[in-house]
């Protein structure tokens, strides 16, 4: 890891080695960081907040054994990819993906997306419908059924981390000081219990930890979160949330830990509605908010059959 004098962490920090290959890729304006293993049809991995690419080193070496080309991108704003000053709100967010897949030489891909990048999979799927093939999304709700589930009060207070963000500046302080630990408060609050008492998930926490300390990272991290907040009853948040009609027409897997805490199940469970493909729900039993990682065979099986 390169730490520069002043103690924080730089974008080479997230370059982990492995059985992957890391490269930089231009898309829609910006430069994307990913790592990538295998050979075959095109699986992109979009990770969710507080991580980064390395939140899929499971998918990524089981995919490519399985016969895929699996890349798991930082979104914008995170880990080595740029971190501009704006384009942190959804359809800019989903356009970078969009244009990723096309930068990969392919004119669809299998996307699955956790968190945040669940939010972008749905987005993609409705605004960008031609390059997704398939859809798995784990642990988040479709925008509009998420948007629906906030005037549930056990919803609002799973979210009230997102309500903090909206405050300028002061995220971004807690996420970079040293004194503060906000990235293992939320991991240990939103893990099934499980997995919060593991060494792996030690590491992860660690990680993130790290990777949330880059210079411009936090700032990017709270302005998914502020966009979100802030546009809901401004002209485009509320272009966006009708275009969300649209039906997804991929075929869709919905993977959900039982015991998420932050995207109560409750929430998720009614995202099937604007599926007009094939749809499936699972709920994992015993599972929290990040089933990649605290049952990453299980998900990594379900993702192969349903790319398939």
């Amino acid at each position: 890891m390169t730490v520069p004098p002043d103690g924080r962490p730089d974008a080479t920090s997230v370059l982990l080695p492995g059985p992957w290959t890391h490269r930089d890729i231009s898309a829609n304006g910006i430069r994307l960081h990913a790592a990538e293993a295998g050979e075959g049809p095109l699986v992109l991995l979009l990770h969710g907040f507080p991580q980064f690419w390395w939140t899929w080193r499971a998918q990524l070496t089981g995919l490519a054994d399985a016969g895929f080309r699996a890349v798991a991108p930082d979104l914008r704003g995170y880990g080595a990819s740029d971190k501009p000053p704006r384009g942190y709100d959804l359809p800019t967010l989903a356009a970078d993906v969009a244009a990723l897949v096309r930068a990969l030489g392919e004119r669809d891909a299998v996307v699955v997306g956790h968190d945040w990048g669940g939010l972008l999979g749905w987005t993609m799927a409705a605004l960008h419908p031609r390059t997704v093939r398939r859809l798995v999304v784990l642990s988040m709700a479709h925008p509009r059924r998420l948007r629906a589930g906030m005037a549930s009060g056990d919803q609002r207070r799973a979210f009230r981390h997102a309500l903090g963000f909206q405050m300028p500046r002061l995220p971004e302080r807690r996420l970079t000081r040293p004194d503060d630990d906000p990235v293992a408060d939320l991991m240990q609050r939103w893990a099934g219990p499980d997995w919060a008492r593991t060494a792996d998930f030690a590491t992860a926490v660690e990680r993130y930890r790290a990777a949330a300390r880059i210079p411009q990272a936090a700032y990017g991290a709270m302005e998914y979160y502020r966009w979100a907040g802030r546009s809901q009853l401004r002209p485009d948040g509320l272009r966006y949330a009708r275009r969300m009609a649209a039906p997804v027409t991929a075929p869709t897997l919905q993977l959900h830990g039982a015991l998420d805490p932050c995207v109560l199940p409750a929430t998720a469970r009614g995202s099937g509605r604007y599926v007009a493909g094939a749809y499936e729900w699972r709920e994992l039993p015993g599972i929290g908010h990040f089933p990649h990682e605290e049952a990453p065979h299980e998900v990594t099986r379900a993702i192969v059959a349903w790319a398939r």
